[in-house]
């Protein structure tokens, strides 16, 4: 079977902009191409999704009616990993030598507005306010923090780095460092969550170019690795946003298996890994994905967290471009966003968000409803 590298990235920086969700992602096709130094008509496949912007096949209007066999791909915020998986098993399967995945996305402003029967739920749901995401995962790491001993400073903090990150990011929406204090005192949203440890719905655009790697060399002499590319959707026990039961048995969450999956399919362990972006959607989600993944035990995140270690300069960097938070969360480009600053960070372009120890392996999270994780590790 043919091994996989990404040969291109593109961005379309996130935020709130004038022009289409269709445009920014066709700004991040185009901008994926010219690093790879490919042109449209070498595209064998692509694979592309959004949620609230528009089909992304149609974007052969825009880029080249080649004749290019596009395929929409829909999977909640695990569209974009969902994505890079078909277009990592195609070339897998021989399918395609070179394949372009597109995400990209223009959400109104204000909260995600899903409706119960879309997820097979009654509207008995969303009378209850669970449907409301920002209750539900208030609700998740209100648990979560009493049976394992976080602290709401725990949280801020989580916050704190992302902003601070995300302030060196020159695709970053929020751009603007916030004290730990900041965050604390701001309004709370679902207790304990306050206003700036949740993310907010967004735009933008994200584009790879992947390869088999036995012609790679043709488009770029520094290759990226996709050693593999899990997705995972919940089992039996496990509580999920839109999950409308919780079993007596408890399960783990669907990240658990993925990461497990993406490690043993990549030949290399959570502690071999040296940069890692998870899905944050809230500050809680990032502290329950660290355990989830493998990364430490459930518990160990706050003296983790409180010792640096996910800073920028400590020995985990996490979410180094400032994640959902910093980024906001247009949800068909918000998992490609982790690979995009993956392979930044591989190829020790991350200018002042570098991290400073030598990158050779990263790993990237995504987290979808009802329950779909999907996890990849990248290597130079």
């Amino acid at each position: 079977m043919s091994d996989v590298a990404i040969v291109g990235v593109g961005m379309h920086p996130f935020g709130r902009h004038d022009i289409s969700g269709m445009e920014q992602g066709a700004f991040a096709a185009r901008a994926a191409l010219a690093d790879a130094g490919a042109q449209w008509s070498d595209v064998q496949y692509a694979f592309g999704g959004s949620a609230a912007a528009g089909n992304a096949d149609t974007l052969v209007s825009t880029l080249g009616l080649t004749g290019v066999p596009f395929i929409n791909v829909s999977n909640g915020c695990a569209t974009g990993g969902s994505a890079l998986i078909s277009a990592y098993n195609a070339i897998k399967a021989g399918a395609a030598d070179v394949v372009m995945v597109i995400g990209f996305d223009k959400h109104p402003r204000g909260a995600f507005d899903p409706q119960p029967s879309d997820y097979g739920i009654g509207d008995w749901y969303g009378q209850t306010g669970m449907m409301l995401t920002t209750q539900f995962f208030g609700m998740k790491i209100q648990r979560y923090m009493h049976e394992f001993g976080i602290t709401r400073e725990t949280l801020a903090k989580v916050a704190a780095k992302a902003f601070h990150n995300g302030s060196l990011n020159p695709n970053a929406w929020r751009r603007a460092p916030m004290t730990e204090e900041q965050i604390l005192e701001s309004t709370m949203i679902a207790n304990p969550l306050t206003q700036y440890m949740f993310c907010s719905p967004g735009e933008g655009g994200v584009g790879l170019v992947l390869a088999n790697t036995e012609i790679a060399s043709k488009f770029t002499d520094k290759p990226v690795l996709l050693r593999s590319a899990v997705l995972r959707s919940r089992p039996f026990g496990s509580f999920e946003v839109f999950n409308p039961s919780l079993a007596d048995q408890r399960g783990n969450s669907p990240s658990v298996a993925a990461a497990k999956a993406a490690f043993e399919q990549a030949g290399v362990g959570p502690d071999e890994i040296d940069v890692v972006q998870v899905q944050d959607t809230e500050s809680g989600a990032e502290v329950m994905h660290l355990a989830e993944c493998g990364f430490v035990a459930d518990g160990g995140q706050e003296d983790l967290i409180r010792s640096g270690a996910t800073q920028l300069d400590g020995s985990l960097p996490v979410n180094t471009d400032g994640g959902c938070l910093a980024n906001g969360e247009p949800i068909g480009a918000s998992g490609l966003r982790q690979v995009f600053e993956s392979v930044v960070q591989l190829r020790g372009q991350g200018g002042a968000r570098q991290v400073k120890n030598d990158v050779k392996t990263a790993f990237t999270h995504v987290y979808g409803a009802p329950g779909i994780s999907a996890c990849t590790v990248l290597s130079v």
